[in-house]
């Protein structure tokens, strides 16, 4: 659908399977962010994302960080995406491009080709030295401290270069290692106040993240997963996501 559905905000299920309506546009260009890939209309989501995302631009901007690259959020009412992602669906997810050099303001369609190198080493054992920058940190830090986060999702090497730098604090246990992820970080808010039919993730684990369920994804069972299973059939949204895509 090219547009939301209408009145107020409403998340139906979870980030892996749900929809929203009353869903909000990020700006395609804001104090310290502008948004890429436009032609994908992936630029939505519940209002508070967008605040969150606003905020942690003018956060990283008061700390001399440059202009943020903001990718993909959600389509304008949820649902499963096409292509890219599982999750996405309700309006509570963003991938921030982590690319820490100065930006010039570029045209739409310049910013669709956008190509931001990968931080971690090609075997990824580590980040690469020659591009990983206590920048990183900061801004990872800042995003990871934002109000009503839940998670963010980064390589495992950019968490365990973290866990170099920051370890025990509380902050840290919220940056969950996850395949790909080298480039760009993923965030994910929780469920907002009044969203009785928003479901949350099961809590992350208490402590830092920086033990054994961390050297994990260094392991043979990590780096050679079991193939997928066959398809069957896609998983149903919950009912009142079908007022909620065929709304006009």
């Amino acid at each position: 659908m090219p547009g939301p559905a209408p009145g107020p905000p409403r998340i139906h299920g979870q980030t892996g399977l749900g929809c929203i309506a009353g869903a909000v546009p990020l700006p395609e260009t804001g104090p310290g962010w502008q948004a890429v890939r436009l032609s994908r209309n992936r630029v939505w989501g519940h209002p508070a994302l967008v605040a969150a995302l606003r905020n942690l631009a003018g956060a990283a901007g008061a700390q001399g960080l440059p202009t943020l690259w903001i990718g993909d959020l959600g389509q304008p009412r949820g649902g499963p995406l096409p292509y890219g992602h599982a999750s996405h669906q309700v309006g509570l997810d963003a991938d921030i491009w982590l690319d820490l050099s100065p930006k010039p303001a570029l045209s739409a369609a310049a910013r669709e080709t956008v190509a931001v190198p990968s931080l971690v080493l090609p075997d990824g054992s580590d980040v690469d030295p020659a591009r990983w920058t206590p920048q990183h940190a900061r801004l990872i830090r800042l995003a990871a401290t934002l109000p009503g986060l839940d998670r963010i999702f980064v390589n495992p090497a950019i968490k365990r270069a973290l866990c170099r730098s920051e370890a025990g604090a509380d902050w840290l246990r919220r940056v969950r290692p996850w395949r790909g992820h080298d480039s760009h970080m993923h965030l994910r808010l929780r469920c907002p106040a009044g969203q009785a039919a928003c479901r949350d993730q099961p809590p992350v684990p208490a402590g830092d993240g920086c033990d054994a369920s961390l050297d994990w994804w260094w392991s043979e069972e990590a780096r050679q997963p079991p193939p997928r299973p066959a398809p069957g059939p896609p998983p149903r949204l919950p009912e009142a996501c079908r007022a909620v895509l065929q709304a006009p």
